[in-house]
């Protein structure tokens, strides 16, 4: 009858130190800040008459998606353009919700 022996750790294993810890917590936080996405200035006296869902999000600085349910619930309505039915927005509804109406 043979015997089972339990597995033995590897031996040639460091465990991290608490420095060492600290030190993989601070480069997880640097790579974090330098992923995050910041939102381009947009000149708001250029913008053109009809918006995009992506610049109206960047705009109000929500979800794509969020864009859309609001226009679900009119709460910003879309126009619907060309045969895909592509969504754009009146400029003048979004300075409206941003506070800025012309």
């Amino acid at each position: 009858m043979t015997t089972l022996t339990p597995p033995q750790p590897p031996t040639d294993v460091t465990l991290p130190t608490e420095k060492s810890a600290n030190q993989i917590t601070v480069a997880v936080a640097e790579k974090a800040k330098r992923s995050v996405k910041t939102a381009p200035k947009v000149d708001l006296q250029n913008l053109p008459d009809l918006l995009t869902i992506s610049e109206v999000s960047g705009l109000l600085r929500v979800s794509p998606l969020t864009i859309k349910r609001w226009g679900k619930r009119g709460k910003l309505p879309a126009i619907r353009i060309n045969s895909r039915g592509d969504r754009r927005y009146k400029k003048q509804a979004v300075l409206w919700m941003l506070g800025m109406t012309e």
